[in-house]
Formats: C-alpha cells, sequence, structure tokens
C-alpha cells in the first residue's frame, strides 16, 4: 500500500467542507425566496381590501348623487351614521356583507369598533360635504386594534 502524500493528507474532507457550505448558500436562498414570497401574498391582500373600501366608499356616494334626496339635511337623515339612517344601513350591509370588508364589527367588550362612519355637513343651500371613514380588521389582528382605515372626502351639489 503506498503511503499518502502530506498534500493529499492535508486536504482530507475538504470536498466535504465545500459541499456543506454549498448547500448553506443554496437553503439562505431558498429562505429568502420564501420569505419574499410570504410579504407579496401580504401585500396582495392589503391592496385588495384598499380597493374593496374605495369601491364601498365610491358606491355610496353614487347612491348620494343618484337618490332623491334634495337637501342636505334629508342627504344627513338618510346617509349619516350617527343616528344611521336608513340609506346607511343598507349600505353597511354591504360593507360588512360577504363580500365587504373582512373585520367589520360593532365595539364590544374588548373590541374596538370598526364599523364605517358617514358624516354629511351641509355647506350651501344645495351643496354637501360628505366625509366616509372605513375601517377594517385582516384576519391576523387582534380584535382590541383599532385596525387599517380609508378616509373619502366628496362634495354632493345639486342644481
Amino acid at each position: 500500500m503506498k503511503p499518502r502524500s502530506r498534500i493529499a493528507r492535508a486536504q482530507q474532507g475538504v470536498m466535504l467542507l465545500e459541499a456543506l457550505i454549498g448547500i448553506l448558500i443554496f437553503s439562505l436562498g431558498i429562505l429568502a425566496l420564501v420569505a419574499l414570497q410570504a410579504t407579496a401574498v401580504q401585500l396582495t391582500s392589503d391592496a385588495r381590501y384598499r380597493t374593496d373600501a374605495t369601491l364601498l366608499a365610491n358606491r355610496l356616494i353614487g347612491q348620494m348623487w343618484t337618490s332623491g334626496y334634495l337637501t342636505p339635511a334629508q342627504l344627513q337623515v338618510a346617509f349619516q351614521s350617527t343616528p344611521p339612517g336608513a340609506a346607511y344601513q343598507g349600505w353597511l350591509a354591504d360593507v360588512s356583507g360577504r363580500d365587504g370588508l373582512p373585520g367589520v364589527v360593532a365595539a364590544g367588550a374588548g373590541v374596538v369598533s370598526t364599523l364605517p362612519t358617514v358624516t354629511v355637513v351641509p355647506t350651501a343651500a344645495n351643496s354637501s360635504q360628505v366625509t366616509i371613514v372605513l375601517f377594517w380588521r385582516t384576519p391576523e389582528m387582534p380584535l382590541n386594534a383599532p385596525g387599517h382605515q380609508h378616509t373619502v372626502v366628496s362634495q354632493i351639489v345639486r342644481n
């Protein structure tokens, strides 16, 4: 049997070490891709909720424009959230329904209210400023957290 040279003995196990380092680098890259994918999914769902909030607010503004209410006082009675008007209650069913925003609930024991607020402020004889504030809570958020918010301000003018 031939005796091993000194160089061969010095390099014993180097290939195994190189393979382990290569596997470590590859594993870190895969973990980074998984984390990136999770972040992308979360940002996509957040964008969906913001889009839904905008569409629901615009739907209410459209209802105000096409309603038969001519004066700002009539808009207040029908659409304002405090006290809740009939048109507001119908719209609230859309907001908190199956296709609405997640986590829209009234205040309770240890629960922060996420019911949308609608304020109608008369600015002139035939004009009102409408402020709609929508709240939602993503499924992973606790019930005592205020959640996310989207505010829309619009001017309703009757000619």
